[in-house]
C-alpha cells in the first residue's frame, strides 16, 4: 500500500471518528443541555429510520423523490449546456439577452413553486420543473463561461486549417471548456434534490419533502431528522454517481489540453 492509499485510509478512519463523536455528542446533549424536544437523539432517529425501512413504507418516498430530482436535472442540465453552448458562441446574440439572463438568474427560483403548482398541478411535474429551473442556471453560467473562455487563437488556428463547425465545436471548445461544465453540472445536483424537496413540502402526498413537512406538522423532530439523513445520504449518493460516470470523461479533458 502506497503513502496515498495510507493518507486515504487514514482521512477516512479520521472523518469516521469525527462523525461518530458528533452523534455522542449529540445524545449526550439531548434532554440535558437542549430540550430533546427540539432536537431530538440519534437513538430515536435511527428507530425512527428501522421502523420505515422495515416495515418498507419509506420506499415510495425515496423512489418519488429520486425519480424527480433525475428527471428534473437531466432536463435542467441538458437545457443549461445547449444553452450555454450556443449563446457562448454567439457574442451578438449572448449581448442582446444578457440583461434578461442576469435578470432571471437573480431572481429566487423557490417563489416560482407556486406558480408551477398553479401551471403543472399537484403531480409530479410541478416537482420536476422546480428542480429543472433550480439546475439550469447553474449550469447555463458555468457553460457559458467556459465557452467564452475558449482560445479564440487556437480556434482560428483549426479554422485555417480546413476544420468545419462540428470539429471546431467537438475537437476544441467542449473539450476545452468541459472543466467549466463539470463544476455546474456537479454543482447543481444539490439543487435539483433542493428543488423536489421544496416541491413535495408545498404540495405532496408522497417523497421525502412530504415526510419532512407531515413529521414537523405533528411536531415528530426524530421523523423530520431521519428524512433530512435520508436526503443528505441521496445527495452525497447522486454526487458520488455522478464524480464516477464523468470519470471517462478525464482523459478527454486533459488530452485537449
Amino acid at each position: 500500500m502506497n503513502d496515498r492509499n495510507i493518507g486515504s485510509s487514514l482521512m477516512a478512519a479520521f472523518q469516521v471518528m469525527l462523525g461518530i463523536a458528533f452523534l455522542a455528542l449529540w445524545q449526550l446533549s439531548s434532554g440535558t443541555i437542549i430540550d430533546s424536544f427540539m432536537i431530538s437523539d440519534p437513538i430515536s432517529i435511527f428507530e425512527k429510520l428501522y421502523i420505515w425501512f422495515s416495515s418498507g413504507s419509506i420506499w415510495v418516498h425515496i423512489w418519488a423523490t429520486i425519480y424527480s430530482t433525475s428527471i428534473g436535472f437531466f432536463i435542467g442540465a441538458s437545457t443549461g449546456i445547449v444553452a450555454g453552448v450556443w449563446l457562448g458562441l454567439s457574442p451578438t446574440l449572448s449581448r442582446l439577452f444578457d440583461p434578461y439572463i442576469w435578470a432571471l438568474n437573480a431572481s429566487p427560483k423557490v417563489a416560482l413553486a407556486p406558480l408551477f403548482i398553479l401551471w403543472f398541478g399537484l403531480g409530479i411535474e410541478s416537482k420536476i420543473a422546480l428542480a429543472a429551473v433550480l439546475v439550469v442556471f447553474l449550469v447555463f453560467v458555468n457553460t457559458f463561461a467556459g465557452v467564452r473562455q475558449v482560445d479564440s487563437d487556437l480556434v482560428d488556428t483549426i479554422k485555417l486549417m480546413g476544420a468545419n463547425k462540428r470539429q471546431i465545436l467537438t475537437k476544441i471548445i467542449l473539450p476545452d471548456a468541459s472543466s467549466w461544465i463539470f463544476i455546474g453540472i456537479q454543482t447543481s445536483i444539490p439543487y435539483a434534490l433542493i428543488g423536489t424537496i421544496i416541491g413535495e413540502m408545498i404540495a405532496s402526498n408522497r417523497g421525502l419533502g412530504y415526510l419532512v413537512q407531515r413529521s414537523g406538522s405533528e411536531f415528530d423532530t426524530a421523523g423530520v431528522f431521519a428524512a433530512l439523513f435520508i436526503i443528505s445520504a441521496i445527495g452525497v449518493l447522486l454526487n458520488q454517481l455522478f464524480v464516477i460516470s464523468h470519470s471517462p470523461f478525464q482523459k478527454w479533458r486533459i488530452v485537449s489540453r
